[in-house]
């Protein structure tokens, strides 16, 4: 039987709960958890891997953007170099989304397990803020 957590759910119900909608159940779980480091180490890890996500995102939409505005609008010799370009940034964004959602699955189902998976970057940030 896992612990109780200060919100009165099981550490581990409160440690899965951190991932469901990202940051958003991460800030919360953060602020309504002050004590039970398990809720709170997931919750900042929930955080982080958000933060790392949004961020690699959001490059892949301005690397798309341009080599779209360069590429595509300078002349028709660029274009089969520029239609090649897109086609490995969507693939990559693909393989991005596809690994992102499988990511928050397995954290998700781990937390619910009782373990506490380390994501390497977001690890290391959850260990400074818990």
């Amino acid at each position: 039987m896992s612990q109780r957590s200060g919100t009165g759910l099981d550490e581990n119900v409160g440690g899965a709960l951190s991932y469901l909608l990202g940051f958003i159940t991460g800030i919360i779980m953060y602020f309504v958890e002050p004590e039970n480091e398990f809720v709170r180490f997931h919750a900042a890890q929930s955080i982080a891997l958000s933060a790392v996500l949004i961020v690699v995102s959001i490059v892949l939409s301005i690397i798309s953007t341009l080599v779209t505005t360069l590429f595509f609008v300078n002349s028709a010799g660029t274009f089969a170099l520029a239609s090649i370009l897109s086609l490995i940034i969507g693939l990559i964004y693909l393989v991005f989304a596809v690994g992102s959602f499988a990511l928050w699955i397995y954290m998700m189902v781990r937390a619910y397990q009782g373990k506490t998976p380390r994501i390497p970057i977001a690890a290391g940030i959850a260990d400074r803020m818990v």
